[in-house]
C-alpha cells in the first residue's frame, strides 16, 4: 500500500514538470485514475469493516456498503462534471460516464466475473457451480431494470421540466426503498475480512475511530482524483480531436470499475460468491439512482446514439440473467460471460 501511494506520488509529480500538453493530460489523467482506484480501494476496506462491525450479513455488505464504496469513483466523476465544470464537453463526459458505468458493470464486470469462476474451475481451486444467495441478485438486478428504465425513457420526456424533475425524485426515493428491503431480509454471516489499513499501518486496535478516519482520507483522495480527471480527460479529447462521450463512456468506466471488477476476482477464488456478484448488482442499482439524478435535473438528458445504445445493452444484459436466475433458480457463470459478447457489440457499434 505504501509503495502504491509513492508511485501515485511520483506521477503526479513528474506530470507537473513536462512541457508537452499531450502528455501532461495522458499522464494526469493515468495518475488521477490511479489515485481514485488508490482512495476507492482505503474506502472499500473500511466499509465492509464498518459492516462487520454492525453485524451485517455478506448481502448487505456486498450489495451496499461495498457496492456504494466502489461505485464512488464512477458516482463523482459524472457528477463533478456536470456540477462544477459548465463546458458543453465536460457535459459530455458527465452524461458519457453515467451512461457508461451501468453498462461496464453489466457486460465487462459481469464477463470478468464468470471468466474467474470458469478459471479457478479448471485450476481446480473451486467447483463451477456459483454458490450465490439468488434473492439477493435477483432483487439487485429487479431494481436495477426498473429504476433504469424509467431513467432511460425519461429522455423522451426532458422538455416536461415537472414530470422530468418528479422522475428524478422518484428515482432518488427508490434507493431508500432498496435500502429498506435489503435490510429487512439480511441473512447469512459476514465473510472475515483482511485488516484495517490505518489500524495495521499505525499498529493500532480497529475501532469505528480508525474505521472513519481512513473513510474521511479515502472519499477525499476520490474527490481529488475525480477533479483532475475531469479537467485532463476533457483536455486530452480536444487534442486528440476525439469527443469528450467517447472517451468518458469507454475510458472512463473501465478504470473507475477496476474494484468493482478485482473485488469480483479474489471473492470468487474465495468462493465468496454473493460478495463477488452483489458488489457488482449493488453498485448498478446505486448507478441507476445517484448519478443518473444528476443527469436528469443538470443536462438536457438527451440519450441518443452511443448513450442510448450502451443503456439499452446494459437493460438487456440485466434482464437475460435476471430470467436465468428466475428460472433456474441459481446464476450461471457461462451467462455472466456472454456480458463479454454484448460489451463487443457496442465497440463494434462505435468503431
Amino acid at each position: 500500500m505504501t509503495r502504491l501511494i509513492l508511485v501515485v506520488s511520483k506521477v503526479l509529480f513528474f506530470c507537473k514538470g513536462s512541457d508537452n500538453p499531450m502528455i501532461t493530460d495522458i499522464l494526469f489523467s493515468a495518475g488521477s485514475l490511479a489515485l481514485i482506484l488508490l482512495s476507492c480501494f482505503l474506502f472499500t476496506n473500511a466499509v465492509e469493516w464498518f459492516g462487520k462491525k454492525l453485524n451485517l450479513g455478506q448481502g448487505i455488505v456486498g450489495s451496499i456498503f461495498a457496492a456504494v464504496g466502489t461505485a464512488l469513483p464512477e458516482t463523482v466523476i459524472p457528477i463533478i462534471a456536470i456540477v462544477f465544470y459548465h463546458s458543453e464537453g465536460s457535459k459530455e463526459v458527465g452524461v458519457g460516464a453515467i451512461a457508461g458505468a451501468p453498462f461496464m458493470l453489466s457486460t465487462l464486470a459481469f464477463f470478468v466475473t464468470g471468466l474467474a469462476v470458469v478459471i479457478n474451475a479448471a485450476l481446480k481451486r473451486r467447483k463451477l457451480r456459483m454458490n450465490v444467495e439468488a434473492k439477493v441478485v435477483s432483487r439487485d438486478l429487479l431494481f436495477f431494470l426498473i429504476i433504469y428504465t424509467l431513467a432511460v425513457l425519461t429522455t423522451l420526456v426532458r422538455s416536461v421540466a415537472p414530470l422530468k424533475n418528479t422522475i428524478a425524485v422518484l428515482l432518488m426515493l427508490s434507493y431508500i426503498i432498496y435500502l429498506k428491503i435489503s435490510f429487512s431480509g439480511d441473512s447469512g454471516e459476514c465473510e472475515d475480512l483482511g485488516p484495517l489499513f490505518f489500524a495495521k499501518i499505525f499498529k493500532a486496535k480497529v475501532n469505528m475511530a480508525w474505521i472513519v478516519a481512513q473513510l474521511a482520507v479515502a472519499l477525499a483522495g476520490i474527490l481529488l482524483g475525480a477533479n483532475f480527471f475531469v479537467t485532463h480527460i476533457e483536455s486530452l479529447s480536444n487534442t486528440l480531436g476525439v469527443a469528450p462521450l467517447i472517451l468518458s463512456i469507454i475510458i472512463t468506466p473501465i478504470a473507475t470499475e477496476l474494484p468493482e471488477k478485482l473485488n469480483s476476482i479474489i471473492w470468487i477464488g474465495r468462493n465468496k460468491d454473493t460478495l463477488a456478484l452483489g458488489n457488482i448488482t449493488g453498485a448498478m442499482v446505486f448507478q441507476s439512482c445517484f448519478p443518473v439524478v444528476f443527469g436528469i435535473l443538470l443536462t438536457d438528458w438527451n440519450l441518443t446514439g452511443i448513450t442510448l445504445a450502451s443503456a439499452v445493452i446494459a437493460i438487456a444484459s440485466a434482464a437475460i440473467n435476471l430470467v436465468w436466475i428466475k428460472v433456474r433458480g441459481s446464476v450461471n457463470p457461462f451467462m455472466l460471460l456472454f456480458g463479454g459478447v454484448m460489451y463487443a457489440a457496442l465497440m463494434v457499434y462505435i468503431f
